[in-house]
């Protein structure tokens, strides 16, 4: 096996592995990249929808198993899934930052408030929230 990305079977990587924290971070590269495949999948077949769960289980991997999360990463996550997010996770480099929630459009006030509400009661700063809409992929401009 050339690189990490190349296992498939989980089980098998793991025997030859000694303590659980590597055990863990070959989990997160395995099931990321399983994740990341499924997710390409579903939005060239325009199931966007269906990509949220794998938002939310992608965080909970980051957060356990990689272990680069923050509690506030983590409360914005859970408020916004809370106030009907299909998903969310964190974004960037880890150990805080920013979180991408996929939101209906009907849903976006509501999780923005639930979120800054969370922060306010756990005594966290302001958080700066931004909506983004889908666009088409970066891709070369001929003049």
């Amino acid at each position: 096996m050339a690189a990490l990305r190349d296992v498939t079977d989980l089980p098998r990587a793991w025997s030859a592995l000694t303590d659980d924290v590597s055990r863990r971070r070959v989990r997160h590269v395995v099931t990321e990249n399983a994740r990341v495949l499924q997710t390409v999948d579903m939005l060239r077949s325009g199931r966007t929808r269906e990509v949220g769960p794998l938002l939310t289980a992608s965080h909970a991997s980051l957060r356990d198993d990689y272990e680069v999360s923050v509690p506030e990463v983590d409360t914005a996550v859970d408020a916004a899934l809370a106030a009907g997010a299909l998903g969310a996770r964190i974004t960037g480099g880890g150990f805080g930052g920013c979180v991408i929630a996929l939101v209906e459009t009907d849903r976006v006030e509501a999780c923005e408030k639930a979120v800054r509400a969370a922060y306010q009661e756990r005594g966290f700063a302001e958080p700066a929230v931004f909506g983004a809409v889908p666009s088409a992929g970066a891709r070369r401009v001929h003049p």
